[in-house]
């Protein structure tokens, strides 16, 4: 399936970035560890070969070559987890999650991403892993009915948001892909996706100076319930490969606090470990160098 593989890890030793040549693409992949292996283990994997939703902030989304299939998607956590000697079984992981996350959207390859958690929960037997669908949410009824269908038949489905900015025209600026939903319709979605399955909705925000301000956040609380809604804050490196600064983690914390304080489900996306290997989901040099140097397909 592979025609290469490279590893790539972090200074610290918790964080390991995979690289996945197949030849007419490339995906990475990305490893975590939370104490041991045993205790929480995370894989961020990609669904697409680069991402045609253009954020602002990612190397890769200025990219695009194709969709992967659900064999390269599951091909890539299957690597890790023998490359590691990870044990996927009930007993032995206390923490298994898998976020499609990493490079793509998964709504705009759905087909290929349901297949995939299909074939891991049922067909692999990984019952214990928490599958994540990581979306800017695309503006497509029919592929969010499928999402809330397989809701249903898989418990551990979880589903966030990528927002970033608290008002849609400060978004639509920092994500240029036209067919999304609007900040109120995610909620409305959030909504329905926690009456059919009684689990809280994520939404990732991506913490910077410029959104910060007073008037974005309350916005965001004033449009997002604690009862539904949890806050993921993140920062990510810029796609111009700087790294993040002392007063970049003070307003992170900052922000995470004021929603803490208001009853809110917070959890901070910690960025130790990933400067040195090219940030987050999407930041990987190596693959940003690929993806510019071969001809995109669409």
């Amino acid at each position: 399936m592979f025609k290469n593989v490279n590893c790539i890890e972090s200074s610290e030793g918790n964080v390991w970035k995979y690289i996945f040549d197949f030849g007419d693409a490339i995906a990475e992949a990305v490893l975590y560890r939370y104490g041991t292996f045993e205790e929480r283990t995370v894989i961020c994997c990609s669904v697409q070969s680069g991402c045609p939703v253009g954020c602002g902030f990612c190397g890769t989304g200025k990219h695009f070559v194709r969709n992967l299939t659900k064999d390269e998607i599951v091909g890539q956590i299957a690597y890790i987890l023998a490359d590691k000697n990870i044990r996927s079984s009930n007993s032995s992981c206390e923490k298994f999650q898998i976020m499609f996350m990493s490079m793509g959207e998964p709504m705009l390859n759905w087909d290929q991403v349901e297949g995939a958690i299909c074939l891991m929960y049922f067909g692999l037997g990984w019952k214990n892993a928490q599958y994540l669908i990581s979306t800017i949410g695309v503006n497509d009824d029919e592929v969010f009915a499928k999402i809330i269908d397989l809701s249903k038949h898989i418990p551990t489905l979880g589903l966030q948001f990528s927002i970033h900015r608290g008002l849609d025209p400060a978004r639509n600026q920092l994500i240029p892909f036209k067919n999304k939903m609007s900040l109120r319709k995610i909620r409305d979605a959030g909504l329905t996706w926690n009456k059919v399955t009684g689990r809280k909705v994520y939404l990732n925000y991506c913490v910077t100076i410029e959104n910060s301000i007073n008037h974005e956040l309350s916005a965001l609380k004033d449009l997002f319930p604690p009862i539904v809604f949890n806050f993921t804050f993140s920062i990510v490196c810029n796609s111009n490969e700087s790294e993040k600064t002392n007063d970049d983690i003070t307003i992170l914390r900052n922000v995470e606090r004021s929603f803490s304080k208001d009853g809110y489900n917070t959890r901070i996306f910690n960025p130790a470990g990933k400067d040195d290997i090219g940030g987050g989901c999407g930041q990987l040099w190596y693959v940003q160098d690929w993806l510019r140097k071969h001809k995109e397909q669409s």
